[in-house]
């Protein structure tokens, strides 16, 4: 790897393209490395991973609106869409779209945490549209999903948004919009052009995930995905896009991030050196947002002791997570959102509340994708007290420890303390989750077969879940015609109800 600085450079200067971000990644992008078995192998436990938790979120209404919004773009090509019939195909930036919201719908899938968030296994609808409909094979789909990870995770480790309110998927728009050009074997200048015009139109406020969190939580992957394809679609016409991008007067890093004098430090693989961003990424065990998942296998495990101390827990006074900066700003009382501690907050909002979420595993000793955010659940008198007796500090080791870039020390836990009535205090602490490649049970494929199985029964039948985890054992020796396969289809009935009708499906008065 090789780290390259990125900063804001003078219209008069004329940056060389060489040198500019876009191009670099560009390079990278269209470099015709093999992508090593692991690899191969994570691919596809994350192309596991995405169906399970779309499987799950099949008949919520905003997979059903985005669903209803595809269908409305059939096309003869095209790309399957969770849920339907492997026939019916449509646009692949629409199945991009409504693939995207299914998989992050439930907040369920793989998260990369540096210097900013994100959700790497978003890469994979449009990655995988734009293979369905372009007649790609199983290894084009590979070679791209390589790239897609490699710089999503690459521009995470280099690039904070959010301390200057920016959402993550500004680094979604451009990765995807790599793994696009890796998979179609586009040139390098392609590529550049494309990833340039995915972060221009990809670029949005984090209010998308403060105060009253909305469906648009799940809608924003799915968006730069859609807006990655559109890209590449544009510039493989011969148009260009707004250049340098990331480094120009009046470009991203001047205006929206640092400014004119900021530096930052992207690394990205030298010529010839394989792309194995995707194995320094985590699944989740549990539907909630990632700085959760260690905290809530940790409520499980501290839940026995105190009940033998505080048999109903009601005899808790206070419980202090002392944590990141990220896990207390972002998720925690230094986020200052009173929504967060509100019962009747929508389901995004109380999944980016650690307070809620610690509470509800300390009674439950676990964590459903379901009934835990349940609104009667939530409005439990016994739940909500000791929810409001839940508060986070930032402590600096851990916000160290956050950052650090040793695997084996980067952690992403808190220590707790629980202070009873009678001034006697508990605590215990943890640095990963379980399901953590370094934590006590880590993930495999066995597991995320498991999972996959768990949140399709019931919804996915049998034989189609056979069908479609043996495509994925086969991943890279994929045809083109077995590659429409990688998806799942429903009986009609577990769709949902039919959303409100919108534009595209308008019917004029007669």
């Amino acid at each position: 790897m090789k780290l390259h600085t990125v900063r804001t450079a003078r219209s008069a200067d004329r940056l060389p393209r060489t040198e500019q971000l876009a191009w670099k990644i560009a390079e990278v992008a269209a470099d015709p490395v093999a992508v090593e078995p692991a690899v191969e192998e994570m691919i596809g436990n994350r192309i596991i991973d995405n169906a399970a938790v779309a499987a799950a979120s099949i008949a919520r209404r905003p997979v059903a609106s985005a669903r209803a919004q595809a269908t409305a773009h059939p096309y003869r090509a095209g790309a399957t869409v969770f849920g339907l019939a492997p026939d019916r195909r449509v646009s692949p930036e629409w199945a991009a779209w409504a693939n995207g919201v299914a998989v992050r719908e439930l907040d369920f899938h793989d998260t990369y945490l540096a210097a900013d968030y994100s959700h790497p296994g978003d890469n994979i609808p449009p990655i995988l549209a734009v293979a369905q409909h372009c007649g790609l094979d199983g290894a084009a789909l590979v070679r791209g999903l390589a790239t897609g990870y490699e710089i999503q995770v690459d521009l995470v480790t280099g690039i904070c948004l959010h301390e200057h309110k920016i959402d993550h998927i500004a680094h979604l728009g451009p990765s995807a919009a790599a793994g696009i050009g890796t998979s179609l074997r586009l040139p390098a200048e392609v590529i550049y052009q494309a990833v340039q015009q995915a972060l221009h139109v990809t670029t949005t406020t984090r209010q998308s995930r403060k105060g009253e969190i909305s469906s648009w939580k799940a809608y924003a992957p799915a968006f730069a995905g859609k807006m990655a394809v559109e890209a590449v679609d544009r510039v493989m016409r011969g148009e260009s896009a707004p250049s340098p991008a990331w480094e120009g007067e009046d470009g991203f890093i001047a205006w929206l991030l640092g400014g004119p004098k900021a530096k930052y430090q992207v690394p990205l693989p030298v010529q010839g050196e394989p792309k194995r961003a995707i194995l320094q990424t985590y699944t989740k065990e549990h539907s909630a947002e990632y700085q959760s998942q260690a905290l809530i296998d940790l409520a499980r495990r501290m839940g026995p002791l105190l009940r033998e101390r505080a048999p109903d827990l009601s005899r808790i006074s206070s419980i202090v997570l002392h944590t990141s900066h990220h896990t207390h700003y972002v998720i925690g009382t230094g986020a200052d959102d009173p929504q967060k501690m509100d019962p009747s907050a929508s389901r995004e909002t109380l999944d980016h509340s650690i307070m809620y979420i610690f509470a509800v595993a300390l009674e439950d000793g676990g964590w459903h994708h379901e009934r835990s955010y349940a609104p009667e659940r939530a409005a439990r008198p016994a739940t909500v007290a000791l929810w409001h007796k839940v508060s986070t500090v930032e402590d600096p080791e851990w916000t160290r420890r956050y950052h650090s870039r040793d695997p084996k020390e980067k952690a992403f836990g808190a220590r707790v303390v629980v202070t009873l009535d009678d001034g006697s205090v508990v605590e215990d602490q943890i640095a990963v989750a379980d399901a953590h490649p370094l934590g006590r049970r880590p993930f495999g494929r066995e597991q995320y077969v498991g999972k996959f199985r768990t949140l399709a029964d019931g919804i996915v039948e049998r034989s189609e879940q056979d069908r479609f985890l043996d495509l994925v054992e086969r991943l890279p020796s994929l045809t083109s015609a077995e590659l429409s396969g990688l998806s799942f289809a429903v009986a009609p009935s577990r769709l949902g109800a039919a959303p409100a009708t919108g534009i595209f499906d308008w019917k004029p008065a007669s």
